[in-house]
């Protein structure tokens, strides 16, 4: 049976509680430029999701 899209797996759930655990010792500073850095990857595969959906 297929999972939501919406919902976890393990081993996400596992490595989201690992970067939880790494994240508690960055600065507020490292934090933000984290925060933006992941937010920036975001938009990229966002960018290359829409670019494949109108190829289909």
């Amino acid at each position: 049976m297929d999972m939501p899209t919406t919902s976890l797996s393990m081993e996400q759930q596992f490595k989201l509680q690992v970067l939880r655990d790494q994240v508690k010792t960055l600065s507020q500073d490292q934090a933000q430029e984290y925060l933006i850095e992941v937010m920036r990857q975001n938009m990229v595969k966002e960018n290359l999701l829409k670019y494949w959906m109108k190829k289909i």
